[in-house]
């Protein structure tokens, strides 16, 4: 998708197994126009005002046109009385109201080079959010807003299908933790090193794209590919920036670390790449204060955090891993385990809890393991596990549901 001049081209040139029937780039548009026909096709987010096609004697029928920017009002016009159907772009707004990828992390840093954390797509997004009622926006803002998270469910799903089709089932591990615990912490290591181990294994990390836990959990899987020495390199140079609340530092040396370890080029040359070498994150700017998780190799942010809630858990089907945290972690906890209770979404893997202090104090497992017990579908609760073991955190996770 080709974004406006003054933001990023979000998502890059990934190729995608994108399902039959939409169109996401210029040069598959050119293969139908060769073809005459979009009939009953979804165009995506094009830029059809640069450099235009000639749809005329096209078959135009049944075709949605969502987010295209066209050359003229007469071509909508002309495209209407053929039987195409249009969505317009939004104007006046930072984001793309049709996204037809994810984003990257190299989209959400776009502008830190020149303006610092201020100065970040990320950031701006932010604060149009803010500007424009925040959690409870106009009608307009609203539409807006929902329309950009149907566009990242959408990528998501055929990100997801690549993964599959590129991996075999291999199965989700969530790994959840607190936002603030600070980079260098035994919290932040463990997360980290556990990721490391879960990616390296083929296993697909996601976690909820923010600082702290969730930045280690993204980390570990970004250096799945390189030895664990290597990983330990980058939290040391992480640890001299500490504390998200120091924006600036905090981006630059992650940044840092992203230059001074790159990705391999093959290894983010396409969806099923970039999840393998970071995983995958969703975060939402409802927590855009948080500076932006730059480790994930795919990240679908989006506008309401109780979809991006639901998503994380309904994805991390292969087992949750809860490192300390407080009340967003204890929240997303029983979320989890009504999901496991009903299987919401099919059967769970394991809850492991990591740092058995921790977990004693706020007693979890005291809670679940009698609820889980009473699960409509059978004894679940055997997929209740503390412990303060790597070991055993990756045995309990090596079993998949079902």
């Amino acid at each position: 998708m080709v974004g406006d001049p003054l933001q990023p081209v979000f998502g890059g040139d990934i190729p995608f197994d994108a399902t039959v029937n939409e169109i996401e780039s210029r040069a598959e548009l050119d293969v139908h126009l060769a073809k005459k026909s979009l009939a009953d096709l979804v165009i995506l987010g094009l830029r059809l005002d640069l450099n235009p096609p000639d749809l005329t004697g096209v078959d135009v029928r049944g075709a949605l046109f969502i987010g295209c920017r066209l050359a003229s009002d007469d071509v909508e016009i002309d495209l209407i009385r053929r039987g195409a159907h249009l969505v317009p772009p939004f104007d006046a707004r930072p984001y793309p109201t049709h996204p037809a990828t994810l984003y990257t992390p190299e989209d959400l840093a776009f502008g830190f080079a020149h303006g610092g954390f201020a100065g970040m797509y990320d950031t701006q997004v932010y604060e149009h959010f803010l500007a424009h009622g925040g959690a409870s926006p106009d009608i307009r803002e609203a539409i807006a807003q929902r329309l950009h998270d149907a566009g990242i469910d959408n990528a998501l799903g055929k990100a997801l299908a690549a993964w599959v089709h590129g991996r075999g089932v291999a199965g989700a591990v969530g790994i959840m933790g607190g936002h603030a615990a600070p980079r260098g912490s035994a919290a932040y290591r463990m997360a980290a090193t556990l990721a490391w181990r879960l990616a390296s294994v083929g296993r697909l990390v996601v976690t909820g794209g923010g600082p702290g836990v969730m930045e280690a959990a993204n980390l570990g899987a970004y250096f799945a590919a390189r030895p664990a020495t290597q990983l330990g390199q980058a939290i040391e140079m992480l640890s001299a920036a500490p504390h998200f609340a120091d924006h600036d530092p905090y981006t630059a040396r992650a940044l840092d670390v992203r230059k001074r370890f790159p990705a391999p080029p093959k290894a983010v040359a396409d969806v099923v790449g970039r999840l393998r070498h970071g995983g995958l994150a969703l975060p939402t700017w409802l927590y855009g204060h948080e500076p932006a998780n730059l480790f994930a190799g795919q990240i679908g942010k989006y506008f309401s955090n109780a979809v991006r809630e639901d998503s994380i858990l309904r994805l991390s089907r292969g087992g949750i891993v809860f490192a300390p945290g407080w009340a967003g972690t204890v929240q997303e906890i029983f979320q989890a385990a009504t999901k496991t209770f009903y299987q919401t979404d099919g059967p769970s893997g394991a809850f492991v809890f990591l740092g058995v202090d921790h977990w004693r104090e706020l007693p979890v497992e005291a809670l679940l393991r009698p609820l889980l017990a009473k699960s409509p579908h059978g004894d679940q609760s055997h997929l209740v596990v503390v412990t303060d073991s790597l070991d055993e955190a990756m045995t309990a996770l090596s079993h998949r549901p079902g």
